[in-house]
């Protein structure tokens, strides 16, 4: 029998490392896509013609060099963990890289109206009950000097389009596909959100951003929600892109619209 005619079950017995090996992979590939992504960001340093002035705004205020950061750190998450399937001769399939199909936009639909309740009900609670819950703290996302339609379009699909392609891949889709096969589904989601949710609290400006840790929980809770039911991550991938292109417009757009 060939991969292509493999049931996900089976696809599934074939990954051959432990859950916690997975999670220390996953570890591993973040921290080298960060020190990767990084060079692109201080090579100015080493290039003569540069000024100590173009050098700072290069790696403070440049949409261009933090495009280039980003667009190598999820490249090589991307790299990894394909290069690990290969290693060990997986199909792509385990972890829900398979055709797309039509269902997968609507099941994307399907799950925005999940996570927004969702999303509205939890932080609600948290900032009736939890004293110094911060709901409304700012998220440091980059690119504070946007000017124009080229600019606009770098961010868009730095933001948009290059996140929801990587992080599916190695959370919903390698992560979570490793923990599953020795955890209950449950709990593999839960500690495959929690690490996903972790990652994101040092956006915070000012400290932990624990509302964005909230806000990310939940979404992966439901972005995996999506994995089972699609049997794929191009639901998720479409939803976790909507999710951040709500973000994007609020950013930058609709001041564009308000100022004109």
């Amino acid at each position: 029998m060939d991969d292509s005619s493999q049931s996900t079950h089976e696809l599934g017995n074939s990954i051959k490392w432990s859950a916690w090996m997975g999670v220390i992979y996953v570890v591993l590939i973040y921290i080298l896509s960060q020190v990767v992504g990084m060079i692109v960001l201080i090579y100015p340093i080493f290039i003569k013609h540069f000024n100590s002035k173009q050098v700072n705004s290069w790696l403070t205020n440049s949409v261009y060099g933090q495009f280039a950061y980003i667009l190598i750190a999820e490249a090589f998450t991307v790299f990894a963990i394909l290069w690990l399937l290969k290693k060990y001769k997986i199909n792509k399939k385990v972890i829900g890289l398979r055709k797309i199909k039509v269902k997968d936009p609507v099941y994307a639909l399907m799950g925005l109206l999940i996570y927004f309740p969702l999303y509205l009900i939890a932080v609600g609670l948290l900032t009736a009950f939890v004293k110094g819950f911060n709901a409304s703290q700012k998220q440091n996302v980059g690119f504070s000097a946007v000017h124009g339609v080229g600019p606009l379009v770098v961010t868009f699909i730095s933001l948009v389009v290059l996140p929801p392609i990587a992080e599916e891949i190695m959370f919903r889709g390698f992560l979570y596909g490793s923990m599953k096969k020795w955890l209950p589904k449950i709990f593999a989601a839960i500690v495959t959100s929690v690490i996903f949710a972790s990652a994101h609290l040092i956006e915070g400006v000012g400290g932990p951003l624990w509302v964005g840790a909230v806000d990310t929980f939940i979404l992966s809770m439901v972005l995996i929600f999506l994995r089972e039911k699609t049997d794929g991550l191009y639901a998720s991938m479409t939803l976790h892109a909507l999710k951040n292109f709500l973000a994007f417009f609020i950013i930058y757009l609709a001041p564009l619209a308000i100022f004109h």
